[in-house]
């Protein structure tokens, strides 16, 4: 009789795919070939459950959050804008929970938020009273360069001189991505960030296909699908 050259290996993936399919009904949890294909369509199933599963999770923290905030006369976009202003890093997951059952803790986030965002718009004035210094001939670097508010403050955590960037905005404006190019770092928009964040995608692999090759939202959960349909 002939030597049957992988039994072994093949009684250990019919043992593994059969205790898989313990609890189908009928003969799917007996019969190799049909428990074979049910172990592989719910592997399917849950690859696209888990995904949704993050998207529902996600929109009820945030959700949460927006109700939180409005207590404090904060709607959800002002208050992500405050917090990322005040630099304060807490994700959408801990934010909920604070907001459904440590409201002290979260009053004390909106305020830092608040005091962030009144803060920017102390800086908008000065900016827009330095604007006028210049245009009345007073000299004053801010008003050499052309650049938006979110240009500017980039500029800043980055140590870039804005006087070396060249703008692609509107009459040579400098943009956001602008600043981004010249310090060296990925071109990609804040929600892109914090969903690269959430997801765990390297920016540096994703293709931008927002203005200018700029990452989106988009373009990272496509990176992260991609990843996990390799991983599986």
């Amino acid at each position: 009789m002939a030597r049957t050259a992988r039994s072994l290996h093949a009684r250990k993936k019919r043992k593994k795919v059969l205790e898989q399919a313990k609890g189908y009904r009928g003969t799917k949890k007996s019969s190799y070939k049909r428990a074979k294909e049910q172990v592989w369509k719910g592997g399917v199933y849950a690859y696209a459950g888990r995904k949704q599963r993050k998207r529902d999770f996600r929109a009820l923290w945030i959700q949460r959050i927006n109700a939180g905030a409005r207590e404090h006369g904060l709607s959800y976009s002002q208050f992500i804008n405050g917090l990322r202003l005040a630099e304060v890093d807490l994700d959408r997951k801990i934010l909920a929970d604070l907001a459904a059952t440590e409201p002290t803790a979260f009053a004390a986030v909106v305020k830092k938020a608040k005091d962030a965002l009144n803060g920017g718009s102390g800086e908008k004035q000065a900016k827009r009273r330095g604007t006028q210094d210049n245009e009345a001939g007073s000299p004053s670097r801010g008003g050499e360069v052309e650049a938006t508010e979110a240009a500017a403050r980039k500029a800043n955590e980055l140590n870039v001189d804005l006087a070396e960037v060249e703008g692609s905005g509107s009459e040579g404006r400098v943009l956001v991505e602008d600043v981004e190019e010249a310090g060296g770092e990925v071109s990609a928009t804040d929600a892109a960030r914090s969903k690269a964040d959430e997801l765990e995608v390297d920016l540096a692999v994703v293709e931008g296909t927002g203005a200018n090759e700029r990452v989106t939202v988009g373009d990272v959960e496509n990176a992260a699908e991609e990843e996990g349909g390799k991983s599986e």
